[in-house]
């Protein structure tokens, strides 16, 4: 029986091994449930009522020396009653930044976050630099130390022989990162390379409607052999987001196991997990004054500012970049060992038994 416990409260809904193959799943679950099978460990939901294997209703269970926390300490005064002799892990996979609101939900938790020393697990370097200066702020430095082990990918996520169709771009992330801005980029692009087109698919977190453009298809919330195939078989996966900056990017780690490169900003951790600057592009203070102004516009609205900003250059530099992988200076894509099952799970076993 294993003494390992990941506690989620905070999911929409209640997920487990069955889930990553049925339906859509955002990144954050798919990674807990691949880290919580491998580990052969306990995981417990909110808003579970009925249990499936190792996947629990909330219930005091024996044996636990480790509880990791999904994102929010909300819970850390219950497992202190459950578990007094457990130690508490809180794994991060949001941005947090002194003075923001998730700041805030660590402050209200700092007494406990300090009196049980709890280890605060990050996703990147980059997320964790947020990290450690918000414990900083909150004079938990010495006490509540924070560490970074990488989102895995399954090992069998590899390349194989799926042909490359040049007319394909793929995006399969939350909508509010950025999918307005990348069809306002696609529709400048595909004005220029007309057989162009663009999958869009989400892990479904939030609902979407765009209005309809030209050479796009929405494929709305899909599993993720749906999305993997999808991806295989494309030019890139095509994520200019700059609006809310990844603290990992499943997508992008994803779409490199599979032998797909990616075509994004460099904004959060992208370029600390896609390692290729050719695939990241800067963000300019272009691209943030036009999302300034349009941003607050429905989706139908912004067709015509969009058209300015491509009349004015902004997209230039996505058109180059995409007409040149078309034309052969397509980079190479593989799977990263820095992300593999075996290696991000041996990483946690070190971690729960130090």
């Amino acid at each position: 029986m294993s003494s390992v416990l990941f506690y989620d409260p905070v999911c929409g809904a209640p997920y487990d091994t069955r889930t990553l193959h049925e339906r859509a799943l955002g990144g954050s679950e798919a990674t807990l449930t691949r880290v919580a099978d491998a580990l052969g460990a306990w995981v417990i939901q909110h808003n579970r009522t009925e249990d499936f294997g190792r996947y629990r209703r909330p219930q005091p269970l024996p044996g636990i020396a480790s509880v990791i926390v999904n994102r929010d300490p909300c819970v850390l005064a219950l497992l202190r009653a459950q578990y007094r002799e457990a130690r508490v892990y809180l794994w991060l996979h949001d941005r947090i930044q002194p003075r923001s609101k998730r700041a805030r939900t660590l402050a209200a938790a700092a007494p406990l976050l300090g009196e049980m020393a709890v280890t605060a697990v990050c996703v990147s370097d980059w997320q964790r630099a947020g990290v450690d200066a918000t414990l900083r702020g909150l004079g938990l430095s010495g006490r509540v130390r924070a560490l970074t082990i990488y989102n895995p990918v399954d090992d069998a996520l590899i390349p194989d022989a799926t042909p490359v169709d040049a007319r394909k771009l793929v995006f399969f992330s939350s909508p509010n990162k950025g999918l307005d801005f990348t069809l306002d980029v696609f529709s400048a692009l595909r004005r220029r390379m007309p057989d162009l087109r663009l999958i869009v698919g989400n892990p479904g977190y939030k609902a979407h409607r765009p209005a309809r453009r030209a050479g796009v298809e929405f494929l709305g919330a899909q599993p993720q052999v749906r999305v993997h195939a999808e991806v295989r078989g494309a030019l890139c996966t095509f994520s200019p987001n700059f609006l809310i900056p990844e603290t990992f990017g499943l997508v992008f780690a994803e779409s490199h196991a599979l032998g797909t490169p990616v075509l994004t900003h460099d904004c959060g951790a992208a370029l600390e997990v896609v390692g290729d600057p050719q695939q990241v592009l800067p963000v300019t203070a272009g691209c943030r004054l036009y999302e300034a102004t349009a941003g607050c516009l429905p989706s139908a609205w912004r067709r015509a500012p969009a058209r300015l900003a491509a009349a004015a250059g902004l997209f230039d530099a996505y058109c180059e970049r995409i007409r040149a992988w078309r034309a052969g200076a397509r980079p190479h894509a593989a799977p990263d060992p820095r992300f593999r099952l075996s290696v991000v799970s041996a990483q946690w076993r070190s971690l729960l038994s130090a």
